[in-house]
């Protein structure tokens, strides 16, 4: 769903009508994360309390808009994200042999990873503007793709991103986004390499 929502995403965030729909889809990549932290070893309780608070602010401030709430919704989809990242590396620590599922569960981390920064990201444009500048359009606030965009260059460590932190907070995110992408890959991705490899050893 994330990555159909990479397709999507382009085509919603130009009209009023495409920002509805993103919001129905961002609630419903929440419901499909959720459902994989209940599979995943992790308590749920902390999940559903932050489903239920992303959707009970997303519902207030589509009633009654306040300049506050976007900063909440987007800072508490960010730790639900991080949380269910969580709980997709502790699924995948707690095995000693690599299954498909583990395999699809190292992809849907990721990506799981990319958005949790890209929502922390978009928390700190929205309390310090002008945080993260790119070479088009430098005045205007970045666009969630743009973040989205930024954060799956950094978490890969590609690096091809033509958004640039500006500001201290936006810098160390990008910082602690790049340390996270090379102890991902360096632990969990790693391990279930080896693990892979040692499966077909034993075959």
């Amino acid at each position: 769903m994330q990555l159909l929502g990479i397709l999507l995403y382009p085509w919603m965030e130009t009209s009023p009508r495409g920002q509805a729909v993103f919001g129905i889809f961002g609630l419903l990549i929440l419901a499909v994360a959720l459902r994989v932290v209940r599979r995943s070893p992790w308590v749920t309780s902390l999940a559903l309390t932050l489903t239920v608070v992303v959707v009970a602010l997303s519902v207030v401030h589509s009633l009654a808009p306040h300049p506050a709430l976007p900063v909440a919704i987007r800072l508490v989809a960010s730790a639900f994200y991080f949380y269910a990242a969580g709980g997709l590396i502790a699924y995948m620590l707690q095995d000693w042999v690599a299954t498909t599922d583990d395999l699809f569960a190292a992809a849907a981390t990721f990506t799981l990873l990319a958005w949790a920064f890209a929502y922390a990201f978009a928390a700190c444009e929205a309390i310090v503007p002008g945080s993260f500048s790119a070479a088009v359009n430098v005045q205007e606030p970045r666009t969630w793709m743009e973040l989205l965009y930024l954060s799956i260059a950094v978490l890969s460590s590609v690096g091809l991103s033509d958004i640039l932190p500006v500001t201290g907070m936006a810098r160390a995110l990008v910082m602690l986004e790049s340390f996270a992408g090379v102890m991902y890959m360096a632990l969990v991705v790693s391990r279930l390499i080896s693990l892979s490899i040692l499966r077909r050893d034993r075959r």
